[in-house]
């Protein structure tokens, strides 16, 4: 009776034991309101920097109208304003890009700490997503502005839009803003990828390995001089670099990705510079993880993880950019609605003439007058890029006809250039499996190899299970015969047991 109670107190015991640690594990879980001011502060601090990125891209554009102005008043660089302000405004984006880009990298990773996820593989994923966006952001965002922004916010003759008083908002060159987006998009490109991903992947390292080098001698401490004279090998590899992971290397890939697809319409050389740099890239991360980083942790990992998922949302976003890049930028479907409605023989001929409008010039602002007139006799009127019905029309400067099939032209070739693009990749993704044919024989094979020998193996312990309960019953048979033969009267009886008793034993 006493142990009985004893072991009830016990039970209690535990089970209030238990109760107490699952209420400490509740108290120690974070709820949604301790996790929200984290959240509130990630997203806030995402609007600001995507914000600040923004406002940067916007203060070269304004650095690019000015200095085109300031050059345009001397006569001497009046001939190549154009490509002094292109190519020094590209150059400033680029050295922006490089300093946002270790800032970002940096301000992910400490809004990601405060979120507190419960895992490191959500820390690892949420981290990735943060710098991603935001290094997307910063890489593309003054390419995106040259592709579909410059030079469709301008207004017109008489009614120009201005950023700032006499400043008015910047234009592409005649042709276009095709050749300008190529000039953008390769010097971005290759600057980054010398000069981010080659440079700095040999330099930093070192010298991080050098200033850290020179730390431990100017610290104070006893030191051998003979150790110090032969450092042995785990000294040495102490010394290095320690290892960070491959975040940085997918995201140099991710990048260089978009730079190849986003575009590729307007800068057709992108893959062939991207190939080039992998190779060297190739052999520069070969050098950093053998000589200037420790050995890193061998983790197993069936995928990798959330990259598949950013690459296959660019190459499904590159598609859409693509068809606007070829529907918008470029003067293709203006071409070819001219040649098959607007050319009375089939050609092109007159397609320039048919992009221009007319402007009396009476009706420029006071101010805007061009002080000087080229011509002898008086101008009336003039032209200007643009669809617009003329001056004698009833709705003046209005959007003509033209205006609205070229439009509706450019919607149709972007809808059916993503639709064909997306129905071939799905076709090409049908016909090309992912494992090759011979290659899923042979795992249906060791499949095969591997179920046969666990169904062997279970039919042997199956076997050596059976035979002891043989072994007994067998002998329950063979004791049963021997009694009934000691008895004299029972002759055939015995015979009849003994021989069922043997036939049982053989099976």
């Amino acid at each position: 009776m006493a142990s009985a109670l004893l072991e009830l107190e016990v039970h209690e015991e535990e089970r209030q034991g238990h109760q107490q640690l699952e209420q400490k594990n509740d108290e120690d879980k974070l709820t949604w309101k301790d996790r929200f001011p984290g959240y509130l502060v990630n997203f806030a601090s995402i609007l600001f920097m995507i914000a600040l990125t923004f406002s940067i891209v916007f203060g070269v554009i304004v650095y690019r109208i000015t200095t085109a102005a300031a050059l345009s008043l001397n006569k001497s660089t009046r001939s190549n304003v154009r490509v002094t302000v292109t190519a020094t405004a590209v150059i400033i984006n680029l050295v922006v890009i490089l300093i946002l880009d270790e800032i970002y990298g940096a301000v992910a990773t400490w809004l990601t700490k405060i979120e507190v996820p419960k895992t490191e593989q959500t820390f690892e994923e949420r981290l990735i997503l943060k710098a991603f966006l935001l290094k997307f952001v910063n890489a593309y965002s003054p390419i995106f502005y040259v592709a579909f922004f410059k030079g469709r916010f301008v207004g017109r003759p008489g009614s120009y839009v201005y950023v700032f008083d006499g400043y008015r908002m910047e234009e592409c060159a005649p042709g276009g803003c095709l050749m300008e987006l190529c000039i953008q998009l390769s010097i971005i490109m290759l600057g980054k990828q010398l000069i981010q991903n080659n440079i700095f992947e040999i330099g930093v390292p070192k010298l991080k390995k050098l200033f850290r080098k020179l730390k431990d001698e100017t610290e104070p401490g006893e030191t051998d001089s003979a150790h110090s004279k032969h450092p042995e090998q785990w000294d040495l590899d102490y010394s290095l670099e320690p290892y960070t992971g491959l975040t940085p290397e997918y995201m140099e890939m991710i990048i260089q990705f978009g730079f190849v697809t986003l575009f590729v319409a307007s800068f057709p050389l992108a893959p062939v510079f991207a190939l080039l740099n992998n190779v060297i890239e190739v052999r520069l991360d070969a050098k950093k993880f053998v000589t200037e980083l420790r050995r890193p942790d061998a983790v197993r990992t069936k995928d990798i993880g959330i990259w598949f998922d950013i690459l296959s949302g660019i190459g499904k976003f590159s598609v859409i950019s693509n068809a606007f890049v070829i529907a918008v930028t470029s003067d293709f479907i203006p071409r070819l609605v001219y040649q098959y409605a607007y050319s009375h023989n089939g050609t092109l001929h007159g397609f320039v003439n048919h992009t221009l409008s007319f402007f009396n010039v009476s009706q420029l602002k006071e101010g805007t007058q061009p002080e000087n007139s080229q011509f002898d006799q008086e101008v009336q009127f003039c032209r200007f890029k643009d669809y617009r019905e003329p001056p004698w029309a009833p709705n003046p400067y209005e959007f003509s006809k033209q205006y609205w099939a070229i439009l509706s032209a450019r919607l149709a070739f972007v809808i059916i250039f993503q639709n064909l693009v997306m129905f071939l990749s799905v076709l090409v993704d049908w016909m090309i499996p992912d494992i090759p044919t011979d290659i899923s024989d042979q795992i249906k094979k060791e499949k095969g190899l591997l179920v046969d020998f666990f169904l062997k193996e279970e039919h042997e312990k199956l076997k050596l299970t059976d035979e002891p309960a043989q072994r007994s019953l067998g002998g329950g048979w063979r004791s049963t015969s021997r009694a009934p033969s000691s008895a004299p009267s029972g002759r055939s009886q015995p015979g009849s047991i003994a021989s069922s008793g043997s036939q049982h034993t053989n099976v």
